[in-house]
């Protein structure tokens, strides 16, 4: 009896202080201040340049070997711009510029379309067919 009343008090004990122990406000567990791991970018390394009378850089101005990191994800995933080719350079400047408001006009109601016809509605509509005829070359 009395070992069981001593293990009781004891376990009463360790509940009563994990519950206060939640009180504190400064030295709780889960509201603490954490860093954001995602806002962590690299830096580029230090570099002495070979030319010691060169001009100091302005204060604040960005550094000219850092490049933003939303940029260069895009150059590693897809390359960079490509060089356009010289038809497709020629096709752009006869096409001539585009309207800048073209969005707007072509979502307006008052535009005109022209009517396919019910063949090329027959045609949109038709389920997809798996005989060798029906299928691209």
């Amino acid at each position: 009896m009395r070992k069981t009343a001593l293990i009781s008090l004891a376990g009463g004990a360790v509940a009563l202080s994990g519950l206060l122990g939640g009180c504190s406000s400064h030295s709780s567990l889960f509201n603490r201040v954490r860093p954001d791991e995602f806002a962590v970018t690299r830096q580029a390394p230090l570099a002495v340049p070979p030319d010691f009378s060169l001009a100091p850089p302005n204060p604040g101005a960005p550094r000219p070997q850092d490049v933003d990191s939303s940029r260069q994800a895009l150059d590693v995933m897809f390359g960079g711009p490509a060089p356009r080719s010289a038809v497709e350079t020629d096709a752009l400047g006869k096409a001539g510029a585009s309207a800048p408001a073209i969005r707007s006009v072509v979502g307006d109601p008052k535009t005109t379309t022209v009517p396919k016809g019910a063949g090329v509605k027959d045609i949109i509509k038709a389920p997809e067919s798996s005989t060798p005829a029906a299928q691209a070359q």
